[in-house]
């Protein structure tokens, strides 16, 4: 095999700060509520980024399966956006580095480009890896999201994952990077969202908040979802409208809550950042309560006896 280095350009001029989590979302691939292209593009475009290597899309992408956009302009081509899969250094809310791993899900090389991955992983001294993917199933919409999470984390696979099955599924990229990582040892979690199957070939705003949710549970990261969840209200509202003027579809919607509600009466698991209301705080809100944790560490540091 080509040395999986080779299929990224490092960005020499970028210092990388040893034990950052990693947060990963590629897309091509069952992306129900286009969750994962909401939430790569909505952090790279309200958060600052630096690229640290990116990666080379004539080795890793079927163009013919996943035609890049050019711009025609009444007689002439005026622009292209080429394909980008790179990886990030990114800042939360709070001024906080992490790495962002983000753009298409290779078509060939699965082998070699997770070897890169974890080269990157190692190389830079990523402290643990999250990732994001979601898929359509049968839940209502006025239900939070839910999740079935995967890896060697045990504190977010015991408190978060409510749908833990043992089937077979199609792969993607990321699944193998997890795995191989897992091998190692390296810490891993794979969030799945289960996302409304009527709303799966949508934008789906609140699957968005849903995934930042998961990454903030996985990492501490503090990420803005303002906008998100204003953009959730509007199409919510208007998805309730549809439903209460289509006996229909009300009649599904009240089947899929009646199921649901069941099968969430046989678990215990509550998300940890869900409040007794069903909703998810906003950035404000964690930061708040951040503050008081390390505020009340303080306090307990002082407190404490020096050795000796």
């Amino acid at each position: 095999m080509r040395d999986p280095r080779s299929l990224y350009e490092l960005n020499a001029d970028v210092p990388v700060p040893r034990g950052l989590p990693l947060v990963a979302g590629l897309t091509g691939f069952a992306d129900a509520g286009s969750a994962v292209q909401q939430v790569t593009d909505y952090l790279l475009e309200t958060l600052d980024t630096v690229v640290v290597a990116t990666f080379d899309a004539d080795e890793l992408l079927d163009y013919r399966a996943r035609r890049p956009i050019i711009l025609f302009d009444a007689d002439h081509l005026t622009a292209y956006r080429p394909p980008r899969l790179s990886l990030d250094l990114a800042q939360d809310e709070l001024g906080r580095p992490f790495l962002l791993l983000t753009g298409f899900e290779p078509d060939f090389q699965w082998e070699r480009f997770t070897d890169a991955v974890i080269g990157l992983v190692e190389d830079l001294g990523v402290a643990s890896t999250t990732w994001l993917n979601s898929i359509p199933m049968p839940v209502p919409h006025t239900r939070p999201i839910s999740y079935t999470v995967s890896g060697n984390r045990s504190e977010l696979t015991d408190t978060m994952s409510v749908w833990k099955p043992t089937t077979q599924v199609p792969a993607n990229a990321l699944h193998l990077v997890e795995y191989r990582l897992q091998e190692r040892g390296h810490p891993t979690a794979g969030f799945v969202l289960l996302i409304p199957h009527y709303l799966g070939d949508t934008e789906y705003p609140d699957a968005a908040v849903a995934a930042l949710q998961a990454v903030t549970a996985a990492t501490g990261l503090i990420m803005p979802t303002d906008a998100l969840r204003e953009q959730g209200r509007e199409f919510v509202a208007k998805i309730d409208e549809q439903v209460a003027g289509n006996p229909e579809l009300a009649k599904l919607v009240g089947t899929l809550e009646e199921r649901h509600d069941s099968y969430m009466e046989g678990t215990t698991l509550r998300s940890p950042l869900i409040g007794e209301d069903g909703e998810v705080p906003t950035a404000d809100e964690i930061a708040d309560e951040l503050e008081k944790f390390l505020a009340h560490r303080r306090t307990r540091d002082d407190e404490r006896p020096a050795d000796g």
